[in-house]
């Protein structure tokens, strides 16, 4: 018999189908989680360099057009800076937290719910090996313990427990994907602010340097 006969589904019970929908909603979520974390995540030095470069420029419009127009948590952190860029530094600070604040909860969106879907499988799993055993029990205690009935408790058993396991394993794996990836977008975040804030506060309130006279012509003896 082929590992992968549909007939196998049949004999694993009830719990079978509690694993599949588990398995169809976990799958949906990091496709959807997977998709978005690749949206937001930007380069930030090279996006935080380019910002520099128009703000020594005194354009701050167009580098505010550059953040509405770059997805990310990043942009939206640098934009809330450059917002307040004339403000004092607690101002600004607590403006970039603020933004910081309604970003980050966006990338851990769905990461609990894959989580928890990792930790509960072995648990219906469990659940429909105790439902095979006691099939199996019941057989015997009513004296019709034929050898299909008792294979149908174990193949129940079995089945259920192995298709537990092979939904909790990649779940859990993917928990751990998806919470890396948020981690590094994280250390962007933080990076980028203080960066944009540290260059407003020094470099962009500086008067731009004064130029120097061109030098007289000498004169006529």
């Amino acid at each position: 018999m082929s590992v992968f006969d549909f007939s196998l589904f049949a004999r694993g019970g009830p719990m079978m189908g509690v694993l599949l929908a588990m398995g169809i909603i976990a799958a949906v979520m990091f496709v959807e989680r997977t998709l978005y974390l690749h949206r937001g995540q930007i380069r930030s030095t090279a996006f935080i360099n380019g910002i520099k470069n128009i703000l020594a420029k005194r354009r701050l419009v167009e580098a505010l057009t550059v953040c509405e127009e770059t997805p990310g948590p990043v942009a939206a952190v640098v934009k809330a800076a450059l917002l307040h860029a004339d403000d004092n530094p607690e101002v600004m600070r607590f403006y970039v937290q603020e933004a910081a604040v309604v970003e980050i909860p966006a990338l851990e969106r769905r990461l609990g719910s894959i989580a928890a879907i990792a930790q509960a499988a072995p648990l219906v799993g469990l659940l429909g090996t105790i439902l095979g055993m006691i099939a199996t029990f019941y057989a015997f205690e009513h004296d019709y313990a034929t050898p299909s009935a008792l294979s149908r408790g174990m193949w129940q058993a079995l089945l259920a427990t192995a298709a537990s396991l092979m939904l909790a394993i990649p779940a859990n794996l993917a928990y751990h994907f998806l919470s890396s990836r948020v981690r590094a977008i994280v250390r962007d975040v933080e990076w980028a602010g203080n960066e944009i804030m540290k260059y407003l506060l020094t470099d962009y309130r500086e008067p731009p340097a004064a130029e120097a006279p061109a030098p007289s012509p000498p004169k006529a003896p």
